[in-house]
């Protein structure tokens, strides 16, 4: 894992420009077990600060879907944190048959030891509230957690309203033309100057309510997932300016 940590310090210097995060909770992490980590999805980005900053604690191997592996550098970064290859369920019109086999590969790995990072809502949210919805993949895994297995839901706020959130167009945004956007600004700002967005990462063991509500069904456990990701209320998007000498705001 060494590797990986000088590579997320690195990568969390670069991401410091623009985001200065706050973990709530992180004490938790210093427990060697393996462990299924559930945050919610505000941004395409957020995927990066989380890596990065659990890789300061634990090795952890994300769910990360297909087209991502389709641009050439990610796809190195990606092959190098040992993610797993997925399918955009949101494409795939073989979403069931898809879901059952990727447990079998989460269910195998937190058998392992391994750590997994698995978004249950499987997309950017719409909103500032997360919804889950109908989706099974997480419900799945927790209904057949493996004995010693710990779940940590992850809540993140900050980010709705980012450029990489679909607060500003209700789209997902193009990732490789988002990033070359992010870059500019960097440098635009004189590297130093940047506006930066404060984002906040809980993290709250939540192993024996995911257990409880899994048994009960997808309906329940997927409910008391948006309440834990919902907890602090509906966040309004922050539209952050993109350049320190310009008035107004961004996003």
């Amino acid at each position: 894992m060494g590797y990986k940590k000088v590579v997320a310090a690195f990568y969390r210097g670069v991401l410091s420009a623009r985001y200065r995060v706050r973990l709530e909770g992180a004490g938790l992490l210093a427990e060697r077990r393996a462990t299924l980590f559930l945050p919610n999805h505000q941004a395409s980005v957020d995927p990066q600060i989380v890596c990065s900053q659990l890789l300061r604690y634990v090795d952890v191997s994300p769910l990360v879907t297909e087209g991502y592996f389709k641009i050439p550098l990610v796809a190195q970064v990606l092959h190098l944190m040992n993610a797993v290859r997925v399918p955009d369920l949101e494409k795939s019109r073989r979403g069931v048959e898809i879901v059952a086999g990727l447990n079998r590969v989460v269910i195998d790995a937190l058998v392992a030891g391994h750590n997994v990072l698995l978004y249950p809502a499987g997309q950017l949210t719409n909103g500032g509230l997360e919804r889950v919805g109908n989706k099974q993949g997480a419900w799945q895994v927790c209904h057949q957690l493996p004995e010693g297995t710990r779940v940590v839901g992850m809540r993140i706020r900050g980010l709705w309203g980012s450029m990489w959130s679909r607060a500003k167009t209700g789209r997902s945004p193009n990732f490789a033309w988002t990033y070359l956007k992010g870059i500019f600004y960097v440098l635009a700002n004189l590297l130093f100057f940047v506006p930066r967005r404060d984002v906040t990462i809980t993290f709250e063991d939540i192993t024996d309510d995911a257990v409880r509500y899994a048994a009960e069904g997808r309906q329940p456990f997927n409910r008391f997932l948006e309440s834990f990701y919902n907890a602090p209320g509906e966040e309004q998007p922050l539209f952050l300016k993109h350049f320190f000498y310009v008035r107004g705001r961004g996003y």
